[in-house]
């Protein structure tokens, strides 16, 4: 049976190109005893990625070339070998970028995204919702009246995190990269204000203009000179939730800028990474939450959907860029 996938070519040097991309002809392989094929339906795009292509920062996480990339992917069942999974079943896991996918039972789980598209799975009900669902209530635990900032507003996990942080009582800034997508994140989103950064020439002062009593929950998608500003109008006792670090993935040298321990020191404050993966025994209790606001209207959520297996790379570099409001997902089939 055909199939196709796409390795990574070459360690990206700054921005990637579609050069360091190869989209390969294959056949589906071998079928093992507790194992399913998977048509794939949808591949999420997320900055993550980049990170994982990285020479200068090369872990056990570090995507191998020549090797197909690996990503959320939301696919339909074709063939079964297990009790756990039928013929039509539509399923979703950490999978290589391939149309068709062989998998064992135990790395996918049945999509339950209730009355919302299966692609759901991949951003509202998925890493992106999770992700902001997990880093504001177990890192963030904000108080009602806090402020919270957040970057990458009109992204995938940022879109998320705001919404939440209005649910449970915050006043939400945002930081956008397009006067179109301050406009989304204001009046469809509810945050209470938002800019674009790009129009900025003195981020310092702009931050304080935009959070003048400061700033108590900070949810950083992206690091960088916005990270550096916001850092200095932290108030005592502030948690700063990383999330990603988007503003860094090109960089060819480890980054050099303003150490942050004696703002941390002087605010008692809490700056914490994480993994949405760190909490994947309670995702269901993230989803069914996430499914309750959404129900009551408390959480919009835009998916900005290219068709087009071979469309992989450009939507990866185009949302690197920028381009997307809301998750980035490739619909296949």
């Amino acid at each position: 049976m055909k199939n196709r996938q796409i390795v990574l070519k070459s360690y990206p040097k700054g921005m990637p190109s579609e050069e360091d991309f190869d989209i390969q002809k294959t056949t589906v392989e071998d079928i093992p005893e507790d194992g399913v094929l998977i048509k794939t339906k949808f591949i999420s795009i997320d900055p993550y990625m980049r990170g994982r292509m990285s020479e200068l920062h090369q872990n056990n996480m570090t995507f191998k070339l020549d090797q197909p990339i690996e990503g959320g992917i939301v696919g339909e069942v074709v063939k079964s070998n297990t009790m756990m999974f039928r013929k039509g079943d539509i399923v979703a896991g950490f999978l290589p970028w391939k149309e068709y996918v062989v998998a064992y039972g135990w790395e996918v789980n049945k999509v339950q995204t209730r009355n919302y598209p299966s692609s759901y799975a991949l951003s509202a009900l998925g890493i992106a919702g999770l992700s902001a669902y997990f880093g504001i209530t177990e890192i963030g635990k904000p108080k009602e009246g806090e402020t919270l900032f957040v970057t990458s507003a009109a992204g995938g996990v940022g879109s998320m995190a705001g919404q939440i942080g209005k649910i449970l009582g915050c006043h939400v800034v945002g930081v956008c990269g397009s006067d179109e997508k301050v406009r989304y994140v204001k009046e469809e989103l509810g945050f209470d204000d938002a800019f674009n950064y790009k129009d900025v020439e003195d981020m310092e002062e702009t931050v304080k203009k935009y959070c003048p009593e400061g700033i108590d929950v900070f949810f950083d998608n992206v690091g960088g000179p916005i990270e550096d500003a916001a850092m200095k109008h932290i108030n005592k006792f502030a948690r700063i939730i990383v999330c990603g670090q988007i503003s860094h993935y090109n960089d060819e040298k480890r980054p050099q800028g303003p150490r942050v321990a004696s703002q941390l020191i002087s605010k008692s404050a809490l700056m914490q990474g994480f993994m949405v993966r760190d909490y994947r025994k309670r995702f269901k209790e993230g989803v069914n939450q996430l499914v309750e606001w959404m129900a009551m209207g408390q959480i919009q959520y835009n998916e900005n959907i290219i068709n087009g297996f071979e469309n992989c790379p450009k939507a990866f570099i185009g949302m690197l860029n920028g381009e997307n409001i809301g998750k980035q997902v490739i619909k296949v089939f």
